[in-house]
């Protein structure tokens, strides 16, 4: 008979991993705000630009930062009191409120058709406009259009330095910062060269902000690839690079983050999970695990036993459990996201509950190992979203097995009549950014450099797990996909 232990922490998975995969969609609360040690640098006021692939954190931070409360929090938690005496205001992101300091994404369609016309706008423009609507200055403030305001900040360069000045010495006498967020970064625009240029305009502006002002800083979370692709030729652009950082996942603070939401769920399940995993700390209502559960990983691997047991199968040879989870969610440059892991356990958490009641602890190593699948069509359906064509080269080799031929690769694509796909691709909305080249080679190497393929030793093409199983492609002696996930 299963132990009361075990059912408690089976049910325990699904109900507080609940809200893991909607984290975009979600307001991020003071129990469940996780602080993991890899993220400090990434909130520290003048850090202007955050990059981070999709489910990394980005939106859950940009949210966060807005809430006073939940940035005492941080403060506290990273031991940055300046992070306590900040304002925030939101200067582009998914909504725009009751009284948007930002166009919106069909008023910057119709403002990009006039750069480079006859007044000679450029991004940059818009973004001053939208400095000089986040300080609430008045002549702009009254002006009915945005295009108006956007004329406005292009010629009247002496305002708009007067209007910087005037604001960071009112800052830097309330002792406080001013954050300008932006996020959602890939909403600005359908097409990819639009965005490039509007990005360009953003980051020029965002860094004379760092370097003009003491108090005025912009925070600019948005994607690697789309950090990359926008073109830097403005001055002091090479110190961009030093006022940024990375939302990186650790493997130590991943199970942190899946021990901290467990701990912190709303019920009798979690008072029991904290009394078996140490001394944890109240605060406010916030429970914060012992540090040997955040961050070390001989005392992980014994919390994560408890919850999966040790290995993938009756022995070793299946590997362990706390090494293997990570290993197959992870992308070609072994990055893994929050929202990945939360959701494959709870999905295990689930199958082992319809097919494996019984079992003696609260995972089953086939669970986990059939929620692989579930996990990929997840992160491809997001790869899709955010980067179309790359999902697109994948799909084009459904059927086949890894590892290929560099040369294998580039022959399925031509059969398959890659060219006029990508073109159809690319109209969609949705599709996000094109690759920067429709020459094979290349294509390969972006692929690489976004962790969607990685090259063996010999040259071979592999694929992670993460994107191989939703594709139905094979590899010898490799997770099988799951029919029914």
């Amino acid at each position: 008979m299963t132990e009361p232990t075990t059912l408690a922490n089976r049910n325990l998975l699904i109900e507080a991993l609940h809200r893991a995969p909607d984290a975009d969609t979600s307001t991020p609360d003071l129990r469940t705000m996780f602080t993991p040690s890899s993220h400090r640098e990434a909130l520290a006021p003048d850090v202007t630009v955050v990059r981070g692939a999709r489910g990394t954190g980005k939106t859950y931070w940009a949210k966060a930062l807005t809430d006073p409360m939940l940035r005492d929090v941080a403060a506290r938690s990273y031991h940055m009191p300046r992070l306590s005496h900040t304002e925030v205001v939101t200067a582009f992101g998914p909504k725009g409120g009751d009284e948007p300091v930002f166009p919106g994404k069909r008023a910057i369609a119709d403002l990009v058709r006039h750069f480079g016309k006859e007044d000679d706008l450029q991004p940059k423009d818009l973004w001053s406009a939208v400095v000089l609507m986040a300080l609430k200055v008045p002549q702009v403030l009254a002006l009915d259009s945005w295009l108006e305001r956007i004329r406005w900040a292009a010629s009247h360069g002496d305002a708009y330095e007067s209007a910087l000045r005037r604001a960071d010495r009112e800052y830097r006498e309330q002792g406080k910062t001013l954050i300008l967020l932006f996020d959602a970064l890939e909403h600005l625009h359908k097409e990819r060269q639009q965005v490039d240029l509007l990005l360009s305009g953003l980051f020029e502006v965002a860094l004379e902000l760092r370097l003009s002002t003491s108090t005025l800083r912009a925070k600019i979370f948005v994607r690697p690839d789309m950090y990359d692709s926008a073109p830097r030729n403005f001055a002091d652009a090479s110190k961009l690079d030093a006022n940024a950082a990375d939302l990186n996942w650790s493997r130590e603070n991943l199970y942190g983050l899946l021990f901290h939401q467990l701990g912190n769920h709303a019920s009798a399940q979690a008072e029991a999970f904290r009394a078996h995993t140490g001394q944890w700390r109240e605060e406010g209502g916030r429970f914060t695990a012992p540090p040997e559960v955040l961050a070390d990983e001989k005392e992980q691997e014994q919390v994560f036993i408890g919850l999966a047991g040790p290995f993938m199968g009756t022995d070793r040879r299946k590997g362990h459990s706390y090494t293997w989870v990570p290993n197959h969610l992870q992308d070609g440059r072994g990055r893994i996201s929050p929202r990945t892991l939360l959701s494959t356990l709870r999905k295990a958490a689930q199958l082992t509950e319809s097919r494996w009641a019984g079992h003696p602890v609260p995972l089953h190593y086939d669970a986990i190992r059939e929620s692989l699948s579930h996990a990929a069509k997840v992160r491809v359906r997001e790869l899709e979203d955010d980067l179309g064509w790359a999902a697109l080269c994948v799909a084009l080799l459904s059927g086949s097995q890894v590892p290929m031929e560099p040369s294998a690769v580039q022959y399925a694509w031509s059969q398959q009549g890659f060219s006029v796909k990508l073109r159809e691709v690319l109209e969609q909305e949705k599709a996000g950014s094109g690759p920067r080249s429709d020459n094979p080679v290349a294509l390969l190497e972006e692929l690489r450099l976004l962790g969607v393929i990685t090259f063996r030793t010999n040259g071979a093409v592999d694929l992670p797990d993460i994107y191989r199983l939703a594709f139905d492609i094979g590899r010898k002696g490799g997770v099988k996909r799951s029919p029914s996930s």
